[in-house]
């Protein structure tokens, strides 16, 4: 948390793309109007940043569920708001599922309800099953790795899908820094595995959207090099149940969102949360 918690504000959760970590929302912490009106929290997903479990297997539900414990360890009331980006998008809607009565609105950022399905691919999403496997079946062996990190290739694949191709230096090394530090050394091994293998192998949301009762505002760039509008324009419209489902495209947006287009979506974000506070 930026700042401490004050409980007369709303509070937003923010939760992270694949292998990146809280630094993602750097922009947001510094972004006084949006602090001002808000408390913001970020959870590190189970197998991500500081994040850390005993057991070596974990899923995306688990994460929701140990982020819902979080809030009520941490005493947090009041009114809840989940944004996620990629896979945190995900993340929001498990949280609303599981804790029904403590998600008051969900803002996926450059996301997919769906498996890494034949439709996705056929609508201009990513091969992600291809995507995944080369690191996973590098990352997977029964011998000790204790001076493990992610190869440059690797960091640099993800920043470019992430954070676009033409982000400026200081950018790409700080994420070449940090994901290598964040998963260095055997246990950064496991996690880094265990963490693409949920990414390549989890399950799909649709036929569960139906029950999402809470206000979802989707915020997708053009850009996305991941997941494509034209997917985002069909799944909006599976929450059939929600009040108020919205799908807002961000021109020239890459698919961290928050990063390329902060004032945007923070801007979204201070009136969404600001409407439904009330």
């Amino acid at each position: 948390m930026p700042h401490p918690y004050d409980e007369s504000k709303p509070t937003l959760v923010l939760v992270n793309s694949f292998t990146t970590s809280s630094e993602l929302y750097q922009a947001q912490y510094r972004n006084k109007q949006l602090t001002d009106a808000m408390n913001l929290i970020a959870i590190e997903l189970l197998g991500h940043g500081q994040t850390r479990t005993k057991s070596e297997q974990f899923t995306y539900w688990d994460t929701a569920i140990m982020n819902v414990q979080v809030l009520e360890a941490l005493g947090i009331k009041g009114k809840i708001f989940v944004l996620g980006t990629s896979q945190g998008g995900w993340i929001t809607v498990r949280m609303a599922l599981v804790a029904p009565d403590k998600i008051t609105g969900i803002i996926p950022l450059g996301t997919s309800m769906d498996y890494e399905s034949e439709r996705t691919r056929k609508l201009g999403c990513w091969d992600g099953y291809e995507a995944c496997t080369g690191p996973i079946n590098e990352w997977t062996t029964n011998d000790k790795t204790t001076d493990f990190e992610p190869d440059q290739d690797y960091c640099d694949f993800l920043i470019d899908i992430g954070f676009g191709k033409d982000c400026p230096k200081e950018t790409r090394d700080f994420w070449r820094k940090t994901i290598k530090s964040n998963y260095k050394g055997d246990d950064g091994r496991r996690r880094a595995r265990m963490a693409a293998i949920n990414l390549r192998e989890r399950d799909g949301l649709h036929g569960r959207l139906f029950d999402i009762r809470c206000p979802v505002l989707w915020l997708h760039g053009t850009s996305d090099a991941v997941y494509s509008v034209a997917n985002a324009e069909q799944e909006i419209k599976l929450f059939v149940n929600s009040p108020d489902a919205r799908l807002v495209t961000v021109k020239d947006g890459q698919h961290f969102l928050s990063y390329s287009h902060s004032n945007e979506v923070d801007q979204h974000l201070i009136d969404f949360v600001g409407k439904y506070s009330k």
